[in-house]
């Protein structure tokens, strides 16, 4: 199995956008932007139908700058309109996904990829894409650990932060780009409708049996690593589909999770 180049390049790509969804996720749940990171995922299926109309044989660029213009697009009108955020979101996820659907429907020989990216499909992925996602993945943890007391602090309070002298506008628009960047590379390993899952679970699961910030980076992380490889490698002597595999295997870390954490806070109510 570890000696066929897809599986090498599916189980590389698993191996850093895992971690960096879990890295992120942690950052994610805490500024309650799970509905966004879902808004540019869908919104990357216009970009996937336009790269095929215009005729990438590999959409990677067109989906990624696609989900990049959508992403700028929430950010103006939250400052420019007096439209709530979720609202903001669920316009342009309807609109991005109606579109794309509607292209695809026109291009008759790229309906099957319809389904690859929807539900994910890592053993078909590219060079470029894993080149993609290792520079990403080296570009966001620099990034992070270089900012993450400013990022902490901007989390936690984004009054506070701005007080403090933190730069916020230019804090959020840079992880709103981190993140759109990550949503759309990791299409490919969990597809549309399932990539929100990987900000998730991992830093949830983390969140039960950590005590800190830093011990719940490194758990979100570990959880993002070992769903994202399992999965992978699971998927393909099962013949079964990579996205769903990891996100249960995940799931199943954070039923392991909440054993644990519910067994600690007993013993601990036992002791005192």
């Amino acid at each position: 199995m570890l000696a066929d180049p897809f599986m090498q390049r599916a189980l590389l790509a698993a191996l850093v956008l895992g971690p960096l969804c879990g890295l992120l996720g942690v950052f994610v749940t805490a500024r309650r932007m799970s509905f966004f990171s879902d808004t540019i995922s869908h919104a990357a299926l216009a970009g996937i139908a336009l790269g095929f109309w215009w005729g990438f044989q590999e959409p990677t660029i067109p989906m990624i700058v696609f989900s990049i213009l959508v992403a700028a697009g929430i950010m103006w009108l939250k400052g420019n309109t007096e439209l709530l955020a979720d609202t903001i979101m669920a316009l342009l996820l309807s609109g991005s996904v109606a579109l794309g659907i509607i292209i695809l429907s026109l291009l008759k020989g790229f309906r099957g990829e319809l389904q690859r990216y929807l539900f994910g499909d890592i053993l078909a992925i590219s060079w470029l894409e894993v080149c993609l996602a290792i520079g990403l993945f080296t570009v966001v943890n620099v990034w992070v650990f270089r900012r993450l007391s400013p990022l902490t602090l901007l989390t936690a309070h984004e009054e506070i932060a701005h007080v403090c002298g933190v730069r916020v506008r230019a804090l959020n628009y840079t992880f709103v780009l981190v993140l759109t960047l990550t949503v759309a590379l990791s299409i490919r390993l969990l597809g549309i409708i399932l990539v929100t899952s990987l900000l998730v679970i991992p830093p949830a699961t983390a969140r039960n049996i950590s005590r800190n910030l830093r011990q719940q980076i490194i758990g979100s992380v570990l959880v993002g690593l070992v769903g994202g490889l399992m999965g992978t490698a699971l998927s393909y002597p099962l013949d079964v589909p990579c996205g769903p595999t990891i996100v249960l295997i995940c799931i199943g870390l954070f039923v392991s999770s909440l054993l644990v954490g519910r067994w600690r806070a007993d013993k601990l109510s036992t002791c005192v």
